[in-house]
């Protein structure tokens, strides 16, 4: 066993242990054990597993984010303090000074990808275990904590007749028309699902400074590679694996929709869109996650008011004043 196959050994044992106990559950309610749809609705559920445990590092990425976007001022101003300096000491105190900010903003350029670095494990994981599902059956053997008996169900399943483990590229049994439709309409349903995800992030969630920064043109050129890098390798996905992905783009973009509604980022066009909704409403203004630097001058402004209205209670008696007169 090479290491990867190593490391990925407890991921696939608590992979294929989620999608058996979905499995068993839906087949206790009714659904036939051999049927596409019940495997179908076990992967399903693995998504939901997996995202819902996710959910603490979502809101830490948010953040992450957030302060990404709030340095990006000072990070053109320390851009252009070293901008020509080409030696290497001009090159070790500006990647001094980058380091201070992102830990004054508690926040690094990897933070945007730490959902995604996580998921891989299990998105690798599931890859073999529905990619080893044909070999196992034909050896007899079980696949983590599937039984040889369910790893036979799996097999045999279908939904519209192309069988869960089957790709694009490799076939795998089945209805070889209905494998290819199916795959072609999941490849497509992953890949516009990633890119409207991140593209209503860059539209919706971004200030116009964040939007301007260099960072920002990394970031526009992944919302077209990414894509495109998914797209040609879910010709070799399982089926299985294809509704997989498909599922977990669907939850995070739902779940930017309701952050980027409820949460946006201060400055960007949602936060001006949220501010014009509560107002018309006649609702107050609500302290925005990551708007550190703004809830800190409207409460060093809220403080100000309150001693200046403070002072002129005080100095309101001059009776005696005009008694000494």
């Amino acid at each position: 066993m090479d290491l990867f196959a190593t490391i990925l050994a407890p991921f696939k044992w608590l992979v294929s242990a989620i999608m058996v106990g979905f499995h068993d559950g839906l087949s206790a309610i009714g659904m036939p054990a051999a049927n596409g749809w019940t495997w179908t609705l076990s992967i399903i559920g693995l998504v939901l597993v997996i995202r819902a445990a996710l959910i603490p590092v979502f809101v830490k990425q948010i953040k992450a984010q957030r302060g990404m976007q709030l340095l990006q001022p000072d990070l053109k101003k320390m851009q252009n303090k070293y901008k020509g300096k080409t030696d290497q000491l001009s090159r070790q105190a500006m990647a001094q000074e980058q380091m201070a900010l992102y830990k004054k903003h508690g926040t690094n350029p990897f933070s945007a990808c730490l959902p995604m670095l996580i998921q891989m494990p299990f998105f690798f994981a599931l890859f073999q275990v529905l990619s080893g599902i044909s070999s196992a059956k034909l050896s007899g053997q079980g696949i983590g904590a599937m039984s040889a008996e369910q790893v036979k169900q799996f097999d045999e399943s279908t939904i519209f007749g192309a069988p869960l483990s089957a790709s694009l590229l490799h076939g795998g049994g089945g209805n070889q028309t209905a494998v290819w439709i199916l795959s072609i309409v999941m490849i497509l349903a992953m890949t516009a699902s990633q890119f409207i995800t991140q593209k209503q992030i860059m539209a919706k969630n971004m200030s116009e400074e964040a939007l301007a920064s260099p960072f920002m043109r990394q970031q526009k050129m992944m919302l077209y590679i990414l894509p495109v890098v998914f797209g040609v390798g879910g010709i070799n996905f399982p089926i299985g694996v294809l509704i997989y992905w498909t599922t977990t783009n669907l939850w995070t973009m739902g779940q930017q929709f309701f952050v980027i509604r409820r949460m946006p980022t201060p400055g960007s066009p949602a936060a001006k869109a949220l501010a014009e909704r509560r107002a018309a409403r006649g609702l107050p203004a609500l302290p925005l996650l990551g708007g550190k630097k703004v809830d800190a001058e409207a409460a060093e402004a809220s403080a100000t008011a309150a001693a200046v209205e403070a002072k002129s209670q005080r100095v309101q008696p001059q009776r005696k004043n005009r008694k000494r007169k």
